[in-house]
């Protein structure tokens, strides 16, 4: 073991890899119960999903540590798994089996971009503000899903939304587990998620908001429900090439900016060789695992940034990754209890989550004054959340930035693949 996960080499110990990978664990073990929920509200059966999202993150993270050697934890990505459900499925009408084929579909050609130089050359053709807004604006659109879902914002006819009655006992009861969460996350609790999820479902129970689970263990559910049932067929359209593109340019830069800050505290991924052999295998984990999770029945998987957790205790090698997806079996076993987890308990995490991404606003260069990467930021996230949209934002923004770089005669900061992608971008509001 020690030989093949190259522990010596690493300066670390199978003890510490083991302790690193229950860090990791405790910290993202939210994902199970949340992604049940989330996905549920599009129709798919919570407990095959909450199964699902136990196999895919069990499976996926054990692959990456054998595959790549590096403690990246894998699972279903939040921002994604949410525009899958309200955005897709609710908000477009699109059948939840269609939504999978587009994940597998974004999947498929991830595959082959991570084994090809194509990536590398999409990547480094988008500005890096521009990447920032993407997260910044898929955070604004997540955390305005959970306020929503938690009945904070209402649909109001004059104004489209407004405040909703906060002397409601439901909504009472998701700002006290949205206190909770800030509180726990700002002091740094390990497991910050799962401990405010689970405090604040003691609370629910505790005044009638929920029904207290007769068993905390039992036997998982079945996955046949939606196992196998992505409608690749129905995916392939044209109208619909746009939400694969934003899937997939999405996934791409999720997992890249996951594994930059990780790889930062291990020490990995830190060459500037663009066949860093570690970041390659790493995303070809990734590739490979969305396109498994759409077979098993759930949305885009992706590296979670909670592997940092595992990393300050020490991980340094996929010994960690393996510990972490077996720990994930135990999760099987817990779905009475994730069942009865009153919802104003899961949706306060979804606004926090945003929260946390769009803190990327706050690395752009607004200084440069460049009105190009202004609009365009601004639009993209102002109308992720407005249009209930991540493909609507993201066009905007490509097709903005283009015009006025165009406009301007700053033919420097325009490139093929920049070119691509607002051409594609165009798709979005032709095809609408």
């Amino acid at each position: 073991m020690g030989t093949y996960f190259k522990l010596k080499e690493n300066n670390t110990t199978v003890k510490t890899e083991f302790l690193a990978g229950f860090t990791t664990f405790l910290t993202m073990i939210y994902i199970v119960p949340v992604n049940g929920f989330i996905l549920s509200d599009a129709g798919l059966p919570m407990g095959a999903v909450i199964t699902a999202t136990a196999l895919i993150t069990i499976l996926a993270t054990i692959f990456n540590g054998f595959w790549s050697n590096t403690p990246i934890a894998m699972s279903v990505g939040m921002g994604l798994n949410a525009y899958f459900s309200y955005g897709l499925v609710l908000g477009m009408g699109i059948a939840w089996q269609t939504a999978l084929g587009i994940v597998f579909l974004s999947g498929i050609i991830f595959v082959i971009l991570s084994f090809t130089q194509f990536r590398v050359w999409l990547m480094t053709s988008i500005p890096v503000d521009l990447r920032r807004a993407i997260s910044a604006g898929i955070g604004a659109f997540i955390a305005f899903i959970g306020l929503k879902q938690m009945g904070i914002i209402v649909e109001n006819k004059a104004t489209l939304v407004a405040l909703g009655d906060l002397n409601s006992a439901p909504i009472i009861l998701g700002l006290f587990g949205l206190f909770v969460t800030l509180s726990l996350y700002t002091y740094r609790v390990k497991g910050a998620f799962i401990v405010a999820i689970l405090l604040t479902s003691i609370v629910g129970w505790i005044f009638g908001i929920g029904d207290l689970p007769s068993n905390i263990v039992g036997m998982p559910d079945s996955i046949s429900p939606i196992f196998m049932q992505l409608d690749i067929i129905s995916a392939l359209s044209l109208s619909l090439l746009p939400v694969i593109i934003t899937f997939l340019v999405t996934d791409m830069f999720d997992t890249l900016g996951t594994l930059t800050g990780v790889g930062t505290r291990a020490n990995l991924f830190q060459t500037t060789n663009k066949n860093d052999k570690a970041l390659e295998k790493t995303l070809e984990a990734d590739a490979i695992a969305t396109v498994g999770g759409s077979l098993i029945g759930v949305s885009t998987t992706t590296s979670f940034i909670e592997s940092a957790s595992g990393v300050e205790e020490g991980g340094r090698t996929g010994l960690t990754s393996v510990f972490t997806g077996l720990f994930f079996i135990l999760t099987l076993f817990l779905l009475p209890l994730f069942k009865s987890i009153p919802p104003n308990a899961i949706y306060p995490v979804l606004v926090v989550v945003g929260v946390l991404m769009f803190t990327e606003l706050g690395n752009i260069d607004f200084k440069q004054n460049d009105l190009a990467i202004v609009s365009a930021s601004f639009l993209i996230v102002i109308l992720m959340p407005l249009t209930y949209s991540i493909t609507n934002g993201f066009a905007a923004g490509f097709v903005v930035y283009t015009a006025l770089k165009l406009l301007r005669r700053e033919f420097k900061d325009i490139n093929l693949g920049l070119i691509t992608i607002t051409l594609i971008s165009f798709l979005v509001f032709i095809l609408h």
